[in-house]
């Protein structure tokens, strides 16, 4: 059983930057690959970025590219999103999501989530 716990959402101004954190329970979390999702408001949840287990893997999906880094400290149980030049259209509850694997996941199919934070980009 994984627990995970994100923080760093927040309001900010069109442009800036927030990083957000994914503390996750147990001692084996360096066996699990990561993930970030968002949902905004009347939309579906979508893959913003995802980490193998070792962090040498990553994928960012094609409106966060350049703009966001996902990236992972096993000795610290924790996962981050580093997110830069944020627009208004970033606006959503953001979700870290954890699964048992080696390798990158970028379907859905995440066995654990955290509650989400939400994160605003005013104009």
């Amino acid at each position: 059983q994984v627990q995970l716990i994100e923080s760093g959402g927040g309001l900010v101004q069109a442009g800036g930057s927030l990083r957000l954190s994914c503390a996750a329970s147990g001692r084996t979390f360096s066996t699990y690959a990561m993930g970030w999702f968002r949902q905004a408001p009347g939309k579906g949840r979508e893959l913003v970025a995802a980490i193998a287990w070792s962090g040498g893997r990553t994928y960012h999906a094609d409106s966060v590219k350049g703009r966001f880094t996902i990236s992972r400290d096993n000795a610290k149980n924790t996962v981050y999103l580093q997110m830069n030049s944020l627009k208004p259209e970033d606006t959503a509850v953001y979700y870290c999501a954890a699964k048992k694997s080696g390798i990158v996941i970028i379907t859905p199919q995440y066995d654990y989530w955290g509650q989400g934070t939400q994160v605003t980009v005013s104009s």
